[in-house]
């Protein structure tokens, strides 16, 4: 049985449950979602136990930190999420996407050499396990639109409008976030 730390973080969007191990952030997921977290960390470790920890490798204080609006703070966190070669690939590219813009699921194929992979784009996204820092809420259809999002559309909606992101048509002028506040 792997021994992984835990953690849980208060935030505009709810409480987000974060899983290290090794030093390296292998979980960021939202209340509500803890059967799909454990479902992913079981799948890559097998037998999890979850030791609470107050701030593991200040994972939670940079978290906090980009809910403040120090949006690079997030940008260093060591990652392990696992995966195949492809989701590595993919998830390692969502780094890449500056805040407060987007991407299409194509804009990310293109960009790890596979130009037509577009909707295995979108399943490794979807697949990710480590929201917010490995930033799968910045991919969108190539229409511009909103598409699904792990932790639902309006906490999609919320990041985006916290980066900055400027979309026409997907809701996120002020005061158009959901069931969530805007963020400041």
């Amino acid at each position: 049985m792997i021994e992984l730390e835990f953690d849980e973080i208060s935030s505009p969007i709810g409480t987000i449950f974060i899983a290290s191990h090794g030093g390296a952030l292998c979980a960021l997921d939202y209340s509500g979602y803890e059967a799909r977290m454990l479902e992913l960390l079981r799948s890559r470790f097998g037998e999890v136990k979850l030791t609470r920890r107050h701030d593991p490798n200040g994972f939670r204080t940079r978290v906090q930190a980009y809910f403040d609006g120090d949006f690079r703070a997030v940008d260093g966190i060591d990652v392990s999420g696992g995966g195949t070669p492809f989701q590595q690939r993919v998830w390692s590219a969502l780094r890449t996407i500056p805040t407060g813009t987007t991407a299409s699921y194509r804009d990310v194929a293109t960009k790890i050499g596979s130009p037509l992979a577009a909707r295995a784009v979108g399943l490794a996204n979807s697949q990710n396990p480590i929201a917010i820092v490995v930033p799968c809420h910045r991919v969108i259809g190539t229409n511009g639109k909103l598409t699904g999002y792990a932790g639902g559309l309006d906490r999609k909606r919320w990041l985006l409008a916290h980066e900055g992101a400027q979309l026409r048509g997907v809701g996120l002028e002020a005061g158009a976030a959901g069931a969530f506040p805007r963020a400041v």
